[in-house]
């Protein structure tokens, strides 16, 4: 995947304290901005969007 996004939360300065995420139609690839070159972790497109979804109702957040 060549289309890595970082979160606008991503952190000052270069931004290295988040994960990025990359998608294609019919998944979504994460992995740590501080160490992009090792493993990802890839998700179906909708277990993500599901998960995603929980976050944003979670208490305090």
């Amino acid at each position: 995947m060549d289309n890595w996004r970082k979160s606008s939360y991503s952190g000052p300065g270069d931004g290295n304290e988040c994960v990025e995420i990359a998608t294609t139609p019919t998944h979504t690839a994460v992995r740590d901005s501080k160490a992009p070159t090792r493993a990802t972790l890839t998700f179906p497109t909708p277990a993500f969007a599901t998960f995603l979804g929980a976050l944003k109702q979670t208490p305090g957040r």
